[in-house]
């Protein structure tokens, strides 16, 4: 029974490294989208081709996100907004971006 859970709980893990991978892969994805819509203006028809390609599609069910038309336009608005995918899941920026809604709220 005990090599039946090290062995379910070795297999969960390893899931969830390959989960953490392909989720680095769409966050990749985002940042090329970024950087074509600040160089050719195209970004969020890029991320959008991407994500509803078959490839797309595939690695966002890998990182464990529904590839649905919800996302592709949520993928869309993240890179039109223009903000690396570094800085928007940094602590500065989330503390800059709720301060901002308590001023705007105010």
């Amino acid at each position: 029974m005990k090599d039946f859970v090290d062995g379910t709980a070795f297999n969960n893990e390893q899931g969830n490294r390959a989960r953490k991978l392909f989720a680095a892969v769409v966050l990749a994805a985002l940042d090329d989208a970024i950087a074509d819509d600040k160089k050719y203006g195209n970004g969020p028809e890029q991320i959008a081709r991407w994500a509803r390609s078959r490839d797309g599609r595939e690695v966002l069910s890998c990182a464990g996100i529904d590839p649905n038309e919800r996302v592709v336009q949520g993928l869309m608005d993240f890179v039109g907004r223009g903000v690396r995918t570094s800085v928007a899941l940094s602590r500065e920026e989330s503390e800059r971006r709720n301060a901002a809604q308590q001023a705007e709220a105010a």
